[in-house]
């Protein structure tokens, strides 16, 4: 059953990604990218990641929507037509996919309990979390105490993302509302 479920997750997402590539209509590209990212956070739910799927559902679905939404208040609702074939850009996207998936022959199994990151941290880390830290969840306590800085320094990078996009879009604001002002 969460093999049927794992596969018709994908056919969706697949089938939501290459709606994405064919629309013009920006607004539904918005939509569908945010229901794209819902159906990541569903997957990552399966994959028992909680965590992951909680910051894909508020970040990637949330916040972005709103800010693509915002952006296309600003800009406009439709694509405009390509003037250039997609055919190089296309290739690229081949030829990245498949250095990638030359990359990730070398990889172990999804699982496989003799990988590396089985046997040298993840031990550590559920063994000496508790007494440690006194933090029940594996997780919370890697995110918050072992990768204290990392996870701060992530935030700041989300935050100065934000901050940025906030300003990008005052100052387009300011520029569009210049010109009606002063005639």
């Amino acid at each position: 059953m969460n093999l049927v479920l794992d596969i018709a997750l994908l056919a969706l997402m697949g089938i939501v990604a290459i709606a994405i590539i064919r629309l013009r209509d920006l607004v539904a590209v918005t939509m569908l990218a945010s229901i794209y990212s819902l159906l990541a956070a569903t997957m990552f739910v399966i994959l028992d990641a909680a965590d992951v799927a909680f910051t894909e559902a508020a970040v990637g679905a949330g916040i972005s929507t709103v800010l693509m939404l915002a952006a296309l208040n600003l800009t406009g609702f439709t694509e405009k037509a390509p003037l250039r074939s997609a055919f190089v850009p296309v290739l690229i996207v081949i030829a990245t996919g498949l250095v990638l998936g030359y990359g990730m022959m070398d990889l172990p199994r999804y699982g496989d309990p003799s990988a590396p990151i089985h046997l040298h941290v993840a031990p550590k880390y559920l063994q000496d979390t508790g007494p440690e830290i006194g933090i029940p969840n594996v997780v919370t306590a890697v995110l918050a105490s072992y990768r204290g800085y990392d996870t701060l320094g992530e935030t700041t990078v989300i935050f100065t993302a934000g901050l940025g996009v906030t300003l990008l879009l005052s100052g387009r604001r300011r520029r569009r509302a210049t010109p009606e002002s002063s005639s």
